[in-house]
């Protein structure tokens, strides 16, 4: 009995399965071509988006060691061509970094005293050149075609006057929050001081000691992607540097020829915003127009922003083209996307590491994508920046 009724149940069992089968095979039938490819789209989308937001929300939580290490390998993309050029002359490696660390020390703690001793120096006369401006604003409108009367501006001032006390509390408890803020700077100030030198010292070890977390078959592919991210990279923060350079030369100089205050701290804000495109760019020379309208009026200011957009003019149409090469560089509208999404992730950090974490994502996707460890040949893809300068290329 017990073998009679284990074959019935095998052979009812085998009848469900093969009825399952067939109600799967007719359904999946029925299913028309496009549903079915735009299904496996989406469940695969599905899989990669949550492993992006995984990956996001891991950065987020540990931005006191990611950020610390970011600063440290854009910093070290600022110093590599010169310290590779000592290397290349023969310069023993722990002399390249005491000159390239030190020497960066030194000019950053150069600008940071210019920034401080003109804004001693000139702050009394731009507060006194504001309160008169506020005051003639002030005068236009009382006199203007507007219809205001003192109590309206009055008014306005007491509805401000209420709101900052409102904030009051807001602005206490961030207070006593700058103790532990400062301590995350500082402690983060130091770990990228570490990796820096960690990185300056023994990068191609590190390299070595990262890509045995691979497996063997995927090293040299991993090894040939992470090499072009990394040139990209050092040439996107060497063009960078020296378009902000150029940028808050041609800025400040003006600026100092217009009569407009605090020239430096200007010229030294748009070398700091460069490094954010396009939106540091507008925000910095906005700060240089707004200076010259307060101080010097609006025709000042109108030559300023002459002044500003002549640059920019410059920096888009000359400057990045000619160093950046004949790369197919991602599109202005692209950038700015990039751009704020970083902004709206992590603030500032997110909008200073967009472009060259996309830079490297895009080159190395495009470096896998084409096998270009098996072929030797470089990847010919819509590159953001480019990995050769144009003469180079043209040559080969």
């Amino acid at each position: 009995m017990t073998g009679s009724d284990d074959k019935s149940r095998g052979s009812l069992f085998d009848a469900i399965r093969d009825r399952g089968r067939i109600v799967s095979t007719e359904t999946s039938a029925s299913v028309p071509h496009g549903l079915k490819v735009a299904t496996a789209y989406s469940w695969r989308f599905l899989v990669v988006a949550a492993a992006i937001g995984v990956a996001v929300w891991l950065v987020i939580q540990l931005k006191l060691l990611v950020i610390p290490l970011l600063i440290a390998i854009l910093i070290t993309a600022l110093l590599w061509p010169a310290f590779a050029w000592m290397l290349r002359h023969r310069v023993p490696r722990w002399l390249a970094i005491v000159i390239s660390v030190v020497g960066t020390l030194a000019i950053v703690t150069g600008l940071l005293w210019l920034v401080v001793w003109q804004i001693m120096a000139q702050w009394p006369s731009v507060q006194a050149s504001t309160a008169a401006a506020v005051e003639q604003f002030r005068q236009y409108l009382l006199s203007g075609p507007f219809d205001i009367s003192e109590t309206d501006i009055d008014g306005w001032l007491a509805t401000a006057g209420g709101f900052l006390q409102e904030q009051a509390e807001l602005l206490w408890s961030g207070a006593l929050a700058i103790g532990s803020t400062l301590g995350h700077v500082a402690t983060g100030a130091v770990l990228a001081f570490f990796i820096l030198l960690c990185l300056l010292a023994d990068g191609a070890g590190i390299w070595r000691w990262t890509l045995r977390l691979f497996p063997k078959k995927a090293r040299p592919a991993a090894d040939g992607a992470g090499r072009a991210g990394w040139i990209t990279v050092v040439n996107y923060a060497r063009t960078q540097l020296l378009v902000a350079t150029i940028d808050a030369i041609g800025i400040g100089l003006g600026a100092a020829l217009l009569g407009v205050p605090l020239a430096i701290p200007v010229a030294v804000l748009v070398f700091l915003g460069a490094f954010v495109p396009i939106v540091g760019a507008v925000v910095t020379g906005a700060v240089a127009v707004f200076l010259a309208l307060v101080y010097n009026g609006p025709w000042i200011a109108l030559w300023m922003l002459v002044v500003v957009l002549g640059v920019q003019q410059l920096e888009g149409h000359v400057l990045q083209p000619l160093l950046m090469g004949s790369a197919v560089k991602v599109h202005p509208l692209a950038v700015v996307l990039v751009v704020a999404g970083g902004a709206m992730i992590a603030g500032i950090p997110g909008a200073l590491f967009a472009v060259p974490l996309a830079a490297f994502v895009n080159v190395v996707a495009v470096y896998i994508g084409e096998r270009s460890w098996q072929t030797g040949a470089r990847p010919t893809g819509d590159l953001i920046w480019s990995t050769v300068p144009r003469t180079r290329r043209a040559r080969s």
